[in-house]
């Protein structure tokens, strides 16, 4: 039983070919189609394959067109720098601008040791050249009452 499920797809199908050879061979036995029917299909035919071929040129320049404007694409990407260029380059001038800025820094930091060093020297000497006036104030009036020279009446 197996086996003629097996086969039963198979005969169907040959039994339907022989039904369309049947069909086929009293349809050539009728005498097939007259020669207006033959001509119109033959000029229907040529307009078609006229139509194919005015499709298959416009087809044709279409894609040279493409084909060229991808040319133009492919030069201009091309001329495109990669990213990892990009990423150099950036790369180097952040390098450069670090180097110059740090460049920059250290001068200042030194500068303002420079200025440190001399408000310290200023500082030391305005300290010494106050205790020098304490000093001469001391030794001109041990006492302290006597004025001012320019506030003394002149001697005549």
């Amino acid at each position: 039983m197996e086996r003629l499920l097996k086969y039963a797809p198979r005969l169907a199908i040959f039994v339907a070919g022989i039904a369309a050879g049947a069909l086929t061979g009293s349809r050539r036995e009728r005498g097939g189609m007259d020669s207006q029917t033959a001509g119109e299909l033959k000029r229907a035919l040529a307009g078609l394959e006229n139509r194919l071929a005015s499709q298959e040129s416009a087809n044709a320049s279409l894609f040279s067109q493409i084909e060229a404007r991808l040319d133009g694409h492919a030069a201009k990407l091309a001329e495109v720098p990669s990213t990892a260029q990009f990423t150099a380059a950036v790369e180097r001038l952040l390098s450069k601008t670090m180097a110059s800025l740090d460049e920059r820094l250290t001068i200042q930091a030194h500068s303002i040791e420079v200025l440190k060093t001399t408000v310290s020297q200023t500082d030391s000497l305005l300290e010494r050249v106050l205790e020098s006036l304490d000093s001469l104030q001391t030794y001109s009036d041990p006492s302290g009452l006597t004025q001012d020279a320019a506030f003394q009446p002149p001697v005549i």
